[in-house]
This record gives structure tokens, sequence and C-alpha cells, in this order.
């Protein structure tokens, strides 16, 4: 089952453990307005297709803006059989809110 986190609360189990990605699957003109230095991108409508480069065995967060689209990929990946993946809640807005002042809310 997928679990929503809080932007912390990622923050917090990577320090415990950095093999965790970071995947943001927003549009690319929304990751240049702004992004977060760790993630890869990877926009949600090609996940389908390029869910072969991200390694079953690793941890996985997906963020987006607010945590809809994220929570849409990450519930796939699990189906899929990535045996952990969360949903970061609140998305981007909520990191550049909890975590990053830096990081411009659109």
């Amino acid at each position: 089952m997928v679990e929503d986190i809080a932007p912390a609360e990622f923050v917090r189990r990577r320090q415990e453990n950095d093999r965790w990605l970071l995947i943001d699957v927003r549009e690319i003109w929304e990751i240049e307005v702004a992004k977060i230095g760790t993630a890869v991108a990877i926009p949600m409508m090609e996940i389908p297709s390029r869910q072969g480069e991200l390694d079953k065995a690793r941890p996985i967060a997906v963020i987006c803006h607010s945590g809809g689209r994220s929570r849409r990929v990450a519930d796939f990946l699990f189906q899929q059989g990535f045996a952990e993946v969360v949903n970061i809640a609140g998305g981007i807005d909520a990191w550049s809110l909890e975590i990053d002042s830096t990081v411009p809310r659109y």
C-alpha cells in the first residue's frame, strides 16, 4: 500500500537511508519554474514507458505540484511491483512551505 507522507518525513527517511529516489512527475515547464535539485524528472505520462529505468528494490518517493499526480504514479508503481513507494503529500508546494522556501511557489 502506498503511504502519503509530509515532505519533512521524506527528508527524515532519506537522512536515515540515502538510497531513496525522489521522482518529480510534473511537466518539464513546471520543473523549470520550481525544482528540487535531488529529484529525477520523469513526467507522469512517461512513467509507464520509463519504469524500466527504475530499480524495484530501491525506495521511491514521488512528488508533483500538490500531490494528486504523484499519488496516481505512486499507486501505479506499487501495482507494477515496486516494493517501497510513497507519495509526497502536498507536493512541491508543501516542500516550499516546509523544507525550502527558496523553491518558488506557483
